[in-house]
């Protein structure tokens, strides 16, 4: 009799490495999205770090070339990391605590000072701020949900 699933893994998939998943597609896409011309206004003025770069992802959200590379990096964190429900588990939690921190760094650091390097503005913050709270929801949420009978 044939088997159901691909061989892919996909099928048996849990839902927090699904979500894990989806998230780290989704700062994919964004990382990508940052770097074309029309998607991202100002591009001329992108800059690799600082304050000094204009561009505007969706003419909304301030980034840089490292912006980019971070959202890049942390998809490929994402994708990779949810491979196990443990792993899931680790990147919904703790890059929800990163994005709480960048939260909290986008308040405190003055929007033309030189310590904003990534860089961030107050969409960004918001932004920010419901990442945090939609990753350590979704790791919370999801956490039990792919142990096994057996494992509880």
């Amino acid at each position: 009799m044939a088997s159901t699933h691909s061989g892919s893994g996909v099928g048996t998939r849990t839902n927090i490495q699904k979500a894990a998943l989806a998230v780290g597609v989704v700062f994919l896409l964004v990382g990508v999205l940052g770097f074309i011309p029309g998607i991202t206004s100002n591009y001329d003025t992108l800059q690799f770090a600082g304050p000094e770069s204009e561009a505007q992802l969706l003419g909304l959200f301030q980034v840089s070339i490292l912006h980019n590379i971070v959202h890049l990096l942390f998809g490929v964190a994402g994708v990779a990391m949810a491979k196990t429900a443990t792993g899931a588990y680790n990147f919904l939690l703790w890059g929800g605590v990163i994005y709480a921190v960048l939260f909290i760094y986008g308040l405190i650091i003055p929007h033309d000072s030189a310590a904003n390097f990534v860089p961030l503005d107050a969409a960004d913050n918001i932004l920010h701020l419901g990442l945090a709270v939609g990753m350590i929801a979704l790791a919370l949420a999801l956490r039990d949900k792919h142990r096994t009978v057996r494992d509880r």
